[in-house]
């Protein structure tokens, strides 16, 4: 018999043979998946587009800038404005047509009742698309 007998008469030597067939099984379980899978991950359709002359759209949205110090005083488009100025010259930017963007660049030490405050402004000039400008760490 290949594999032994029951008969312990004799030494009983270890079987020293590698069963491979469990190893060949899986390789080609997954040699049948790749080949599968393999044309899945060329999904690009080849298309010839036409080629035309034709400028590009710039079509940046207008920008306001507000800044805030630490003092609290804030100041739009470089240009320092009182609070009660501020309101009425938001909505005055917001009604000229588009959607314009807010920038807001605010001092580390500024109080966060004078950020919410100028957001308020903002929110009420009908602005909506808002941006916090930041520093990156050094």
């Amino acid at each position: 018999m290949a594999f032994g007998s029951f008969d312990n008469g004799g030494a009983s030597q270890p079987m020293a043979e590698i069963n491979t067939t469990p190893l060949v099984d899986v390789m080609l379980v997954l040699l049948v998946i790749f080949i599968i899978t393999a044309p899945l991950f060329h999904q690009a359709v080849p298309v010839d587009l036409p080629r035309v002359e034709a400028s590009s759209l710039d079509d940046r949205p207008q920008v306001i800038a507000v800044a805030i110090d630490a003092s609290g005083k804030v100041f739009l488009d470089g240009q320092a404005v009182e609070r009660s100025e501020l309101a009425a010259r938001l909505a005055e930017l917001g009604a000229r047509g588009g959607q314009p963007e807010l920038h807001l660049r605010a001092d580390r030490g500024t109080r966060y009742e004078r950020v919410t405050e100028v957001l308020a402004d903002a929110q009420r000039a009908g602005l909506v698309r808002i941006a916090f400008v930041t520093e990156p760490p050094r």
